[in-house]
């Protein structure tokens, strides 16, 4: 085995590496950038490298930087985790002439599968359904057009050496072609270094299920079953899961036989994923592209068949033969990972940036009815940077059935508490508990056919509300208890104000509240069922957990300057709690009106003006593109929510903006 590596990478899967070659006495080094200087894996590994400034394209990209800091520092092999150099076989090449190990499959593998073009060819070659697509270049958007009417619509735009999402559009008609094709072109050349682009036809109802297949340097090849990952936003994954609900042993079969076929076919020898579409009418699949590296959601293959990927990834590397069969692989219940995004769900999704004033996980490890695991980089203070990619961490819970694992997701969801950002926690527990999800009838197309107005949160449960309102009447309470206690004036709890309104929106709760002295209490609403209520709450938890009718429950909470927050899956409330004379008050305040703000074109996030495609004077149409801002990678098309003209322009390409400033205004 190495006895030293050096990781090419940032965040959380450095830290996942480290944490593989810490338990096999691998020692690791690390290279950072500016902006990652004082971050949990520089911490973690036993050697650190600075490679330059915060972006990628000046550190974590340039290949001379990483062979030096292994020359520096003696290691023997590179891990390159996934993004940045791990798909890139110039990389591997130059590392093998410089007799690096390489902990990745060979130069030929990644070149041959990582350009999705030249892979499809080799697919079909290899007896794998492909989807029907223009194999060949596309040289600008007049020919574009041209192939997608051929195609027929819908049509995907693709970049040729794309991954995580990033460079693809789905385009339903001439314009949006017109439109995306030049945006993934873009973003195929920022993120890649390679503005090549293909189109293909997108399938309908479809359901990205993936196959991990594992390979050595000896010809051994085996499949580490599926991975559903059709619960994705702008071509981004959220929700991973493994097994998938769709597949029987007989489909899953094939597809693994297939995935291993085409593996073989370029003698493949690390981890690596074949992506499938899937029908979820009749169980067809279709080659999509494979992944010549290690995939951000690997855990959920570890979980279900007890199998460390990145050890295998090692071992592999070093030379040794693959030591599972394929009867070694089996099933062991069922896995759930959401990756957990520095991004406002109540905003289009859009990008958040800043310090993590709070940063508090769930507890990790064995729980009485499934398994709680977190991969993240970061911790309490960290700052989010517009640099590099939104993903804070990854969630994964195991449970013996689906029901189960997504049944402790949601109650590690719970406790899981991060503030200075906004994070999408709120979208993703409305997810796990939502009825079609937890039906497993679910296609691609999820998020948009269920949220087709974007994520406004939920209506509460009535066992969500009971919950809130119990909540904040003892939170209440116990606050006012307190602040009588400070001034010497604590009233016996049976002089104690006992009944109060809790007013959560623009609904009036009545409640009455017997407080005792060691976190019970007794808590009637409107009255009718008395409620009793047990917490270890107090001034500086952000959790309200504990036990309601005898039954586990956390509820988030937050201090504000009127009332209080409370969050519970994908509900937000702010609640006030309040005498009922005061109630009566708040009851008759007139609403306030909100500002008209369709004349103003506002950056909804901090990000780089990458081009003004409008002018002083010009009328612009309701929906037409204004302007492109970029931020953490992606090219974020910008329209006029109302007809009018330009009046005034306050930005032009290459500025910086911060979220929500103006940068247009209409007459």
């Amino acid at each position: 085995m190495f006895k030293k590596i050096l990781i090419a990478n940032r965040g959380e899967i450095a830290v996942r590496v480290i944490k593989t070659c810490r338990r096999l006495g691998v020692k690791t080094v690390v290279v950072y950038s500016d902006a990652d200087a004082g971050s949990m894996a520089v911490e973690m590994a036993d050697e650190a490298v600075h490679i330059g400034p915060a972006p990628a394209s000046e550190s974590y990209l340039v290949a001379d930087k990483i062979i030096a800091a292994v020359k520096e520092t003696g290691a023997e092999a590179i891990h390159p985790g996934f993004g940045f150099l791990s798909e890139n076989p110039a990389f591997a090449k130059r590392l093998e002439e410089e007799g690096i190990g390489w902990i990745g499959p060979n130069a030929h593998a990644i070149e041959a599968m990582g350009d999705k073009i030249s892979s499809k060819k080799l697919a079909a070659e290899a007896g794998v359904s492909t989807v029907p697509g223009h194999m060949g270049l596309i040289e600008d958007t007049k020919e574009a057009v041209k192939i997608s009417r051929e195609i027929g619509y819908p049509v995907m735009i693709k970049a040729s050496a794309g991954g995580g999402g990033k460079g693809i559009r789905i385009a339903e008609n001439d314009k949006e072609v017109e439109e995306g094709f030049p945006a993934v072109k873009a973003e195929a050349k920022s993120s890649f270094g390679d503005d090549r682009v293909f189109i293909e036809k997108f399938i309908l109802e479809p359901r990205h299920i993936e196959i991990q297949v594992l390979g050595d340097k000896h010809g051994n090849c085996i499949y580490l079953n599926e991975r559903e990952c059709s619960i994705q936003r702008r071509n981004q994954k959220v929700i991973e899961e493994a097994p998938s609900p769709l597949l029987d042993p007989e489909t899953r079969k094939k597809m693994g036989e297939q995935a291993v076929a085409l593996a073989k076919a370029v003698n493949y020898d690390s981890a690596g994923t074949v992506e499938f579409v899937a029908s979820g009418k009749d169980k067809g699949f279709y080659f999509l592209e494979m992944n010549t590296r290690l995939q951000v959601e690997h855990p959920v293959t570890e979980m279900i068949t007890g199998v460390d990927l990145v050890e295998q990834m090692l071992l592999v590397a070093y030379g040794e033969t693959l030591k599972l069969k394929q009867s070694d692989i089996g099933i062991n219940g069922w896995a759930v990972e959401s990756r957990v995004y520095a991004e406002d769900p109540y905003r289009n999704f859009l990008p958040s940036i800043g310090r993590l004033k709070r940063f508090k996980a769930p507890p990790e490890g064995k729980l009485a009815d499934g398994e709680v695991r977190m991969d993240s980089g970061v911790r309490e203070g960290d700052e989010i940077s517009m640099f590099y990619d939104p993903m804070i961490a990854k969630l994964i819970t195991w449970g013996k059935d689906r029901d189960t694992a997504l049944d402790v997701h949601g109650e590690a969801l719970d406790r899981f508490h991060i503030e200075g950002i906004q994070d999408n926690m709120p979208f993703i527990a409305a997810v796990v508990d939502e009825a079609r999800f937890r039906s497993g009838k679910i296609t691609t197309a999820y998020i948009k056919d269920e949220f087709p107005e974007g994520f406004n949160g939920v209506e509460p449960t009535d066992s969500q509300l009971t919950q809130l309102i119990c909540s904040a009447a003892y939170v209440h309470g116990f606050m006012s208890r307190r602040a009588a206690d400070v001034t010497g004036r604590l009233a016996p709890p049976d002089e104690a104000r006992t009944e109060w309104v809790v007013i959560l929106g623009d609904k009036h709760y009545p409640v009455t509240l017997e407080l005792g002295d060691a976190g019970e209490a007794e808590i009637t609403i409107n009255g009718g069922k008395t409620h009793a209520l047990v917490t270890g709450w107090y001034p500086g938890l952000h959790l309200v957990e504990g036990l309601l009718d005898g039954q586990p429950y956390a509820v988030k909470f937050a201090d504000r300057t009127e009332g209080y927050l409370f969050r519970h899956r994908g509900v937000a409330l702010r609640a006030l709690v309040c005498t009922p004379q005061v109630a009566d008050l708040h009851a008759r305040l007139p609403e306030k009106e909100k500002p008209d703000m369709s004349k103003l074109v506002i950056s909804p996030m901090p990000g780089l003006v990458v081009s003004m495609d409008v002018e002083v004077g010009q009328e612009v149409q309701e929906g037409e593109a204004v302007c492109v801002v970029e931020a953490m990678k992606m090219q974020n098309i910008i329209r006029a929510e109302t007809t009018g003209t330009i009046k005034a322009i306050n930005v032009a390409a290459g500025d910086s903006v911060a979220a929500d400033e103006v940068m247009v205004e209409f007459d």
